[in-house]
């Protein structure tokens, strides 16, 4: 049974202001981050047990060819991404928003 994920606000903005930004460096490459993202998404959905904890009760699924994770809660009735944050970026940041 897959869970429906919800992104957060902050999430959302994240996720989709890195698109923008793949897409203003190469034309497709927004395309290519979004669907590198919507894999890992898909995961998460189906599976959402796959990836580790990386604090508390938030896991860590890296997406492929992009330096980004996808931060996320299990709930009962739903997954919660609370970040999808680029690698490179203070860890202290998203670790705030638990």
């Amino acid at each position: 049974m897959s869970l429906p994920v919800v992104l957060r606000t902050v999430a959302r903005a994240e996720y989709l202001g890195a698109i923008a930004y793949y897409e203003s460096e190469q034309p497709g490459l927004g395309a290519d981050f979004e669907s590198a993202v919507q894999i890992v998404l898909d995961v998460i959905a189906n599976t959402p047990e796959r990836y580790p904890i990386a604090r508390r009760d938030i896991r860590e699924a890296p997406t492929q060819r992009f330096p980004f994770c996808v931060y996320y809660r299990v709930r009962k009735d739903r997954v919660v991404v609370i970040a999808v944050f680029h690698q490179s970026r203070d860890p202290a940041e998203w670790q705030a928003r638990s």
